[in-house]
């Protein structure tokens, strides 16, 4: 046992195999470790936000207001559809959001708006086509009503008061894109065009205020 010569081939195959082993954990471990130091920290997958609407920038300006007009009423109803029997037109929904110049969601902000008829007409003895509603915890609100008609001199336009608790009105008006009278009405603002989509019952319409402090 103790004379028996060793054979140098075995040695060699010895010598690979404990290099094989100190190397692979070894690689592994650097593999690893430059991983983290690259970042300071273990990668994780990124995170999809859905992008604030209105205040694209945070910082957004608020709407501009615009006259009463003739035909307001305090006291309208709440509700959240303006339709009743006998009203007649294009089914019309207005939605969107009231949201302050930080971006941030308004609750309970008050609605008021009022309109013509389909054929320009306001109702000045009771409260047709006119009504308030308040926004949910996310600023939301959604009308349902009609395409107002054509008041003599005007382009097409809904009235609205606007007001956060305890906070000033805003008093403006909306309108809608491709109307041939918004070039000659001077009142029409291109700042107060609401989106205006086909849906399946008529129309919908969207369009998110910002109210100043």
């Amino acid at each position: 046992m103790a004379g028996r010569m060793k054979d140098p081939k075995v040695d060699v195959v010895r010598r690979q195999l404990v290099q094989a082993m100190i190397g692979i954990p070894a690689l592994t471990l650097i593999g690893c470790g430059s991983a983290a130091s690259a970042s300071g920290s273990v990668p994780t997958s990124p995170t999809s936000l859905t992008p604030t609407p209105a205040c694209d920038d945070g910082d957004d300006d608020p709407t501009p207001a615009q006259t009463e007009g003739p035909y307001f009423k305090s006291s309208s109803p709440q509700r959240a559809s303006l339709l009743e029997t006998g009203i007649a037109g294009t089914l019309l929904t207005v939605s969107g959001r009231v949201l302050s110049t930080s971006c941030q969601a308004i609750n309970a902000a008050k609605l008021g708006f009022w309109q013509a008829d389909n054929r320009g007409t306001y109702d000045l003895a009771g409260f047709r086509l006119r009504g308030h509603q308040f926004t949910d915890t996310e600023g939301r609100f959604s009308l349902q009503t009609i395409v107002p008609g054509l008041y003599p001199g005007r382009t097409r336009h809904i009235h609205v008061k606007v007001q956060a608790p305890n906070g000033p009105i805003l008093t403006t008006q909306l309108y809608f894109p491709n109307e041939p009278r918004n070039a000659s009405d001077g009142i029409f603002s291109s700042a107060l065009l609401t989106d205006v989509q086909d849906a399946a019952s008529g129309r919908a319409a969207t369009f998110d205020f910002v109210l100043a402090g």
